[in-house]
């Protein structure tokens, strides 16, 4: 057999993650997410100065939510919760033309429903838009612009949930980089399409709709060279394997809402912002964009190489090893979204400032974004306990138990918007309702995970966290001095603004790292 061919039994293992590769990988997948984060921040200040916030944004903002939410559902949550598990148990178990015939018939089904559902909402935009965006109704040019925004954009949601599927696939055998990286894409289309192609329209941003659909081409493409590689390109193969299908779906189901509740309740957050005035929607987006830097970067990464690992353990009937990777994987948590939830804190109107601010994106702009996003930030670290927590139930193919914990959480959520929305908190309240939500779906997910004795703390908590606080507390009083008053910033050029944030930034870093070094803590520690 080649190097290159994949293997054809039960014994086949190229690819595979083993536990003592979990950081390396980790990291390689952190550094593609990173390229793309960076060139997304890139988009974002692109955006920002080029149209500020107005109605059009809003409509755009709003329009892509809907395919940009199911993305967020099938990339990074359900379908790869469901789909995962399986594929590596049919790995282990079965022979190579049985995982090909899986794939085959997972495409097939998967594109099937979507084509329908895609040509059912482009067609009935104009009625299925009303409850989406109830408050742009009363504003007939902005509705009109929000449903034409949306029969482009929906599309997309066909191309990246097959792009989904290849990416599953990929980092199933261990070939993390290329699925981390292939988000950029989008980045790179909204970028392009927004210097080069918005100057020639009557409605500049179009321009940002047509370059949704654009990236989802070039993002399905981009996977396909890769799978031919392993001989796994999706080619749908309907019928051939009904009983591995119909497993994903009774999986995914029940995944699709209780892995994904924070993704529910920020499209819910967009939704009541549409009811408040013209800027609100825009303002969540770039709150959550900041907030989605760390949480995009580290916390899916981390669930990325988890959940393989995991499926893995479980198949094996590994207990122990199952329980030291959900321990490893909450440290590491704890470890990043503390310092990252710090800085979003301190450096809100810094780092608002320094990006997005002129006269499409005035001051008035910049303290609005900085009080959702800190809210948001308050969240960051039960946002990423969700991400790493999760897997350990769809690992175990239990989808019952996250869906019961994510009922709670999103009822919790919706009756926090109403008393926030009533108490006249606008936009910041609908950010801090999600943040408080996700931290009641992250201590349910964690307190049942630890009542199915299949995780426990492991020795050496208190201390950890006495170490992680103490380099906390020393980084903010530095960041704090160092930052002065948000006001200055005003007055400085946008160069002199990005070097003291980038300093702020790496002294920060370089700050908590000496600290945690002091207090004894080793890399060789993380190191698995």
């Amino acid at each position: 057999m080649s190097s290159d061919q994949p293997a054809t039994g039960p014994s086949e293992s190229p690819g595979q993650t083993s536990s003592e590769g979990l950081l390396r990988s980790s990291g390689v997948t952190g550094s593609m997410t990173l390229i793309s984060r960076v060139l997304g921040l890139v988009r974002d200040i692109v955006i920002a100065r080029l149209f500020g916030t107005s109605d059009a944004t809003d409509a755009f903002f709003l329009a892509n939510k809907i395919p940009n939410f199911m993305r967020r559902l099938f990339a990074e949550g359900a379908f790869s919760q469901a789909f995962v598990p399986i594929l590596s148990e049919y790995r282990s178990q079965k022979p190579f033309e049985a995982v090909q015939n899986l794939i085959g018939a997972t495409a097939a089904s998967l594109g099937g429903f979507l084509f329908i559902i895609t040509l059912v909402v482009v067609i009935a935009a104009p009625y299925l838009a009303v409850p989406i965006a109830y408050g742009f109704t009363d504003e007939p040019e902005k509705f009109a612009l929000f449903v034409q925004m949306l029969r482009i954009t929906f599309p997309y949601l066909l191309l990246i949930s097959l792009t989904a599927l290849c990416s599953a696939i990929l980092n199933s055998y261990g070939r993390f980089a290329v699925p981390a990286l292939t988000p950029a894409l989008l980045n790179v289309s909204l970028i392009g399409c927004s210097l080069l192609l918005a100057p020639y329209l009557r409605q500049p941003e179009l321009a940002l709709a047509w370059a949704v659909l654009i990236a989802g081409f070039a993002q399905l493409l981009f996977q396909l060279p890769f799978l031919a590689h392993l001989r796994l390109v999706p080619v749908p193969r309907p019928n051939r394997d009904k009983e591995g299908v119909s497993r994903i779906k009774q999986l995914m189901l029940p995944a699709l809402f209780g892995v994904s509740v924070s993704q529910i309740n920020l499209l819910l957050d967009t939704v009541i912002a549409s009811l408040l005035v013209t800027g609100s929607v825009s303002w969540l987006y770039y709150s959550d964009r900041l907030m989605e830097l760390p949480l995009g970067t580290f916390g899916i990464a981390i669930a990325i190489v988890v959940l393989p690992s995991l499926s893995r353990h479980h198949a094996e009937s590994s207990s122990e090893a199952f329980s030291e990777t959900l321990d490893w994987a909450m440290r590491l948590v704890v470890l990043i979204a503390m310092p990252a939830t710090i800085g979003l804190l301190v450096l809100a109107e810094p780092l608002l400032i320094t990006l997005f601010q002129n006269q499409n994106f005035p001051v008035e702009d910049v303290v609005s974004s900085a009080g959702s996003l800190r809210a948001y930030a308050v969240g960051l670290l039960a946002f990423m306990g969700v991400k790493v927590f999760a897997p350990g139930f769809y690992a175990r193919q239990d989808t019952a138990t996250p869906v019961r914990i994510g009922v709670i959480a999103m009822s919790a959520n919706m009756v926090l918007n109403l008393l926030f929305y009533l108490g006249g908190w606008a936009h910041v309240g609908l950010a801090l309702a999600t943040s408080l939500a996700a931290y009641l779906n992250a201590g349910g997910l964690l307190l049942m995970l630890k009542r199915s004795d299949v995780f426990r703390l492991y020795p050496g908590w208190p201390r950890f966290l006495f170490q992680v606080l103490l380099a906390n507390v020393i980084m903010m009083i530095f960041v704090l001095y160092g930052s002065g008053s948000w006001s200055e910033w005003l007055d400085w050029s946008v160069l002199d603004q990005a070097v003291r944030l980038i300093f702020l930034v790496l002294a920060g870093i370089v700050i908590y790292l000496a600290v945690l070094f002091a207090t004894g803590m080793r890399w060789s520690q993380f190191n698995r």
